[in-house]
């Protein structure tokens, strides 16, 4: 998948925290505890080893019990300044600790790692969930948030006292004896599963690879060959080639293997996945934690896991992630039958009165695009060197903001790891942005960006974050670079996206440095939209052996081809997000086969057809059983109204870098946080509502609505006709009680 989540449950840190000063620290000789000698706030790397982690955390622990205890110990009447600002003050050890464990066990998870992960995680998520239900600190947040309007408190002072109480509310701390202790249980039961579902996932990932011989490979590309004989001989396998279940080593095969047997037993592989009935099996785990899931929704006085989700989001309830998810899963499963029409055109002249399977579907979408399109993919990927892409992203960058990326020598956690400073236009210092480019056996799927630390404001000055972007791209291969595909250039963008977020935060209150969960991904998925315009690819998509510039003919096969494959692209992507909507919106449950619940809601329910599947089955499902997007898969698709409406006022401004319009997308949104809400902070961009009609016409989805108009009548006067109304989010709509509601007033013609 080209996105994977921003956030790991692993890392999840609460964002009560402490300010300790490094300083007052006695030396341990820790380095996740000492003062850091590092310049930039760089944690040190090379110095951190696993056995440093566990008396870490227990310290830090010990730290945050003890200014907990002095903020409900204190004799002062509560107040902002000893109740919620001492609270947002507390716990920065901790968050530290926990931030450079959450990015270094989901980047390189070796086995002494993964017993710390196993020893800690749940004692870390005891520790915050006791400080939620502690009756006396919630007292103490309760006096001030009863008195709030009476505090002379500025707006952003206001939304923190407010978000802090909510916070504790959501967690429970409205409960009484025993709710109370069940939630505390419920909640250690979520975080130990959780654990042993990734874990699950990691080891079958591991375990399963295709071992070749050179016969079998030798109608695929010499650069995937290459790869190919690379990872056989970092197995110790002479004279083979390996194929793993890693998306840059699976997706090549299928798209350019003509062996079918050998495709459906690859992909076969990965549908597979922990559903093996194996020690790594995953179907009873992710059955009890949806069962928890839904008594936890209960006690906290919650139909369904999903309404108490979705409470906290901008979509407000599960009703309007549905009729977003609706809207779209119609023409996107008609498009998607309409290519596989075309694909089985060709596949039929290979295999006459054959059935068309979802292992072909890779192959023959690439047949159908050279000939359709005569596009090679094979071929972009020449333009697309990483090294190439990374350029583009930072001139990108520098276009729009200002600001520059220097490479600088700094302590790394692995040596595939490249560090740059990041200046702002002034060329102060903005942050720290780490890329960790390549798949290894430790490292878990997908992509993502996180922090090292946080920015914060200490002493009334900003500390700047250390960031990392960490993916599983394309290796190098001799002295061939990295070369992307499509996909993975476009997740650099998206995930660079994230890291401009997280380096341009400007939060006053690190209890306000989060956004809701369905605009989390506006910032990473608006730069998707530059990566293939053709004045950004004319300055960093350059052939990695000639140096010559991408052809225009090739710009213009690859505009061409944008719509290519939508269908199926958002079928398997809004079918993901339909299963996780379907298991979390359970009021009751009564235990099922989870394979036959997934396989009605998608097929029986919803039909489905058999050569698609959804981008994720549950027993592989790590966003939202180990990845904190439980009841929110469907975030990308609401984001992606926001970042194509976005998007739009660059194009409609004929400057598609125009700085005025970054200025207010990067100060407007991306250094708010969550010190406003996102809708209202989106709406100071764009001056509107979000207009979802990009997004569908993006996808290839949008058909002009069809206006029937009686000609029949003589008209003798005409009033001026009202504004025509605009497919977007209806915000102020008083049935969603002020929470955002998709609603197309005119539908287009496929619906």
């Amino acid at each position: 998948m080209k996105r994977l989540f921003l956030l790991s449950s692993l890392m999840f840190v609460m964002t009560l925290t402490i300010s300790c000063s490094k300083s007052e620290m006695p030396a341990t000789g820790n380095p996740l505890l000492d003062e850091w000698n590092t310049e930039m706030g760089i944690p040190p790397f090379d110095e951190i080893k696993a056995e440093h982690y566990v008396p870490a955390f227990e310290a830090a622990i010990e730290m945050h019990n003890a200014e907990i205890e002095a903020i409900v110990a204190s004799e002062e009447e509560p107040s902002f300044e000893n109740v919620i600002l001492a609270m947002d003050n507390a716990g920065l050890k901790l968050s530290e600790v926990n931030l450079i464990f959450g990015m270094l066990s989901s980047s390189d998870l070796d086995e002494k790692m993964q017993e710390v992960q196993n020893e800690m995680m749940p004692r870390i998520e005891s520790h915050y969930n006791a400080i939620m239900l502690n009756d006396a600190l919630f007292a103490k947040v309760k006096a001030v948030y009863d008195k709030r309007q009476s505090l002379k408190l500025d707006d952003v002072q206001m939304r923190l006292v407010e978000k802090t109480y909510n916070k504790f509310v959501r967690s429970g701390a409205l409960l009484e004896g025993e709710a109370k202790e069940r939630l505390k249980a419920i909640n250690a039961e979520l975080t130990a599963l959780t654990i042993k579902f990734g874990n699950n996932l990691l080891a079958e990932n591991g375990s399963f690879f295709l071992e070749l011989n050179a016969l079998q490979v030798k109608d695929l590309p010499e650069s995937v060959r290459n790869q190919a004989q690379e990872a056989a001989i970092a197995m110790g396998k002479k004279d083979s080639y390996v194929f793993t279940l890693d998306k840059p080593s699976m997706l090549p095969f299928l798209t350019y293997s003509p062996d079918r047997d050998l495709r459906r037993e690859l992909y076969n592989g990965y549908l597979m996945r922990c559903n093996n009935d194996n020690e790594f099996d995953n179907k009873a785990l992710a059955k009890e934690m949806a069962r928890l899931r839904i008594e936890k929704a209960n006690l906290l006085g919650y139909k369904s896991y999903s309404h108490y989700v979705t409470a906290d989001q901008m979509a407000g309830n599960p009703t309007a992630v549905y009729n977003l998810l609706d809207e779209i899963w119609e023409p996107a499963l008609e498009s998607a039958k309409a290519e596989l029409e075309a694909m089985n055109e060709m596949f039929q002249k290979d295999y006459p009165g054959a059935e068309f399977e979802k292992s072909d579907w890779w192959y023959y979408a690439e047949k159908v695009r050279k000939a359709k399109y005569q596009l090679d993919e094979a071929a972009v990927s020449q333009y697309l060197s990483l090294d190439n892409v990374r350029s583009g992203m930072f001139y990108l960058a520098n276009r729009l903001y200002g600001i520059t990326f220097r490479p600088i020598s700094a302590p790394k956690y692995h040596p595939e790891c490249s560090v740059y400073e990041v200046l702002d236009v002034d060329d102060s210092h903005l942050g720290v942005l780490y890329i960790d480019p390549h798949p290894r056996k430790s490292k878990s799927g997908g992509a993502w960006c996180g922090y090292f630390t946080e920015q914060r404001y200490e002493d009334g000055k900003r500390v700047a974050p250390v960031v990392g972007i960490v993916c599983n791209f394309t290796p190098p291969v001799g002295d061939t670079p990295s070369l992307l595909s499509f996909d993975e250039a476009e997740t650099m963008f998206h995930e660079f996206g994230h890291a401009l977020h997280f380096l341009f935060a400007d939060v006053r209150y690190r209890g306000l440095a989060e956004v809701e969960g369905d605009f989390v991904e506006l910032p990473s998925q608006i730069m998707e939209n530059w990566a293939f315009e053709p004045e950004i690819m004319k300055v960093y998509a350059t052939h990695h052996a000639t140096g010559e510039v991408i052809p225009d003919n090739l710009i213009e096969k690859i505009q061409k081809a944008s719509l290519f494959n939508q269908g199926f692209i958002t079928t398997e992507l809004a079918a993901a997000a339909l299963i996780d909507m379907d298991i979390h919106t359970l009021e009751k449950w009564s235990d099922m086969d989870i394979n036959d619940f997934e396989k009605y809601n998608l097929a029986t329910r919803r039909g489905l057809i058999p050569q698609i599947e959804p981008r994720y089955r549950y027993t592989y499902f790590s966003h939202i059983f180990n990845g904190g997007y439980s009841s929110g898969y469907y975030f990308y698709l609401w984001a992606e109204v926001l970042d194509k409406d976005a998007f739009e006022a660059f194009k409609l401004s004929h400057d598609l870098c125009d700085k005025e319009l970054a200025h207010s997308f990067r100060h407007d949104l991306l250094a708010q946080g969550g010190q406003k809400p996102g809708m209202e902070m989106y709406r100071k961009f764009r001056g509107a509502d979000p207009d979802k009609t990009p997004m569908l016409k993006a996808r290839g989805l949008w058909k002009e609505p069809v206006v029937e108009v009686d000609t029949t009548e003589v008209v003798e006067s005409v009033e001026p006709a009202a504004k025509p109304m605009r497919p977007a989010f209806r915000p102020n709509n008083p049935s969603t009680q002020g929470k955002p509601n998709f609603r197309v007033p005119v539908k287009p013609e496929a619906k």
